[in-house]
């Protein structure tokens, strides 16, 4: 069991971290040659709908809660749409391309377009019930501090970019460095060891309230889910059903208390509670949608 325990813990290792390394550089390659001012610029205007542009850059974009809700706010300040930077604010954390790309890798293809349709439709509905019930107005007034120079070096050519875009790759892989060798550590001691009647319990297709008490436990785990993905891979190969799994990867990713505390400057109360049962919403949608499937 040790053999086969360390076997799974190198090779998930191993795959997510290249993964993570190749998607942070192509991403970092689309920020340098677009850059900050022209991506708010292109969300502001033009005849592609704001959502959809919201949608993209969500997708392409990678970051932590840090990184999301400063841009977020930059966009909102000029003057893109509230509800184009609601489906970005929903769209960043849940639908970016290590996500779908590391449950393509560890699951398989039906799973990640799955998944994909379900977090594209959700992220494109979810601004038009706020807007409908008047969430725009319970913004807060604030300021966006830190948010650095912007880098108007003009675009040098792929070659030239590549050492500045992988030593980019390596800045943004290096605090995701702990959680994945924990998550990669926790998923194999999971495989290797737990038995699958240990489990076996949250398999049920039947027990209906395991996945919203699977959503809202992951929002205090605050599992970020490069972590929880080989942790998934464990906790399905020892019966847990897809439901509940992905029910909590989605609700402690999306809505994870760091998130919730820096919206709160952003966010009124009603705004901020209202944001976060969107996440738990998606989060059992998701699980139910999945038990269903598969």
């Amino acid at each position: 069991m040790l053999v086969s325990a360390l076997g799974t813990f190198a090779l998930l290792l191993v795959e997510l971290l290249l993964l993570f390394m190749a998607i942070s550089y192509a991403v970092a390659l689309v920020n340098r040659r677009f850059g900050p001012r022209k991506i708010k610029g292109w969300m502001a205007s033009g005849r592609v709908p704001g959502q959809v542009k919201g949608l993209a850059l969500g997708a392409i974009t990678p970051f932590c809660s840090c990184s999301t809700i400063p841009m977020f706010v930059n966009m909102l300040k000029a003057g893109v749409e509230f509800r184009t930077t609601v489906t970005y604010l929903i769209a960043s954390p849940l639908l970016n391309p290590i996500i779908v790309g590391g449950i393509w890798l560890i699951f398989d293809w039906k799973l990640a377009v799955t998944y994909t349709a379900i977090m594209i439709i959700w992220s494109l509905v979810a601004p038009h019930i706020w807007t409908t019930l008047g969430m725009e107005h319970q913004l807060r007034k604030v300021k966006v501090k830190g948010g650095g120079q912007i880098d108007d070096t003009p675009w040098r050519g792929i070659k030239t970019e590549t050492p500045a875009a992988l030593r980019q790759a390596w800045d943004d892989l290096r605090p995701l460095l702990l959680p994945v060798v924990i998550g990669a550590a926790i998923g194999a001691f999971i495989y290797g060891f737990v038995p699958e009647e240990g489990l076996s319990f949250m398999a049920g297709q039947n027990v209906w309230w395991l996945i919203p008490v699977a959503a809202i436990i992951g929002v205090p785990l605050y599992v970020r889910m490069e972590t929880m993905l080989p942790v998934a891979l464990a906790l399905s190969s020892s019966g847990v059903g897809i439901g509940p799994i992905f029910a909590m990867m989605i609700g402690g990713a999306g809505a994870s208390p760091p998130e919730v505390s820096m919206l709160a400057a952003v966010f009124k109360p009603r705004l901020l509670a209202t944001f976060v049962t969107t996440i738990l919403l998606a989060a059992m949608l998701a699980g139910y949608a999945m038990t269903i499937m598969f």
